[in-house]
């Protein structure tokens, strides 16, 4: 299984969306986004992925702490490792403090997405 791509989102600045990759309906998709978005949406193909992103994404405050969203029916160093998969699709921020680590949707990342596969655009 090879490793996947760390996906690098753009800074926003004043709370502007800016997808990733141009809309789906702007016509064919580049390697690059296509190899980014792959990146996105496997990582979140898998449902443990998918809870744990939901938990971070829904948790009051906009962050949570490893602590309160582990219990998805797997052990912690599975949970650890799906947080790490999450994390390198560039999907979640995460930060330590002391002894935890707290995680945060990355900044417009949802939003992102949205837009690339928005049949409008």
């Amino acid at each position: 299984m090879s490793n996947p791509e760390v996906v690098e989102l753009p800074v926003l600045q004043d709370g502007d969306v800016v997808p990733c990759c141009p809309p789906i309906t702007a016509g064919e998709l580049s390697t690059a986004d296509a190899q980014k978005m792959a990146a996105m949406f496997k990582a979140l193909s898998d449902p443990v992925r998918l809870r744990l992103f939901s938990k971070v994404a829904s948790h009051p405050g906009g962050e949570a702490c490893v602590c309160d969203i582990a219990d998805v029916g797997v052990s912690q160093p599975t949970v650890s490792h799906h947080l790490k998969k999450l994390r390198e699709a560039g999907l979640l921020t995460s930060e330590r403090r002391g002894t935890w680590v707290y995680y945060q949707v990355a900044p417009s990342v949802v939003a992102a997405m949205s837009a690339m596969l928005d049949l409008r655009s």
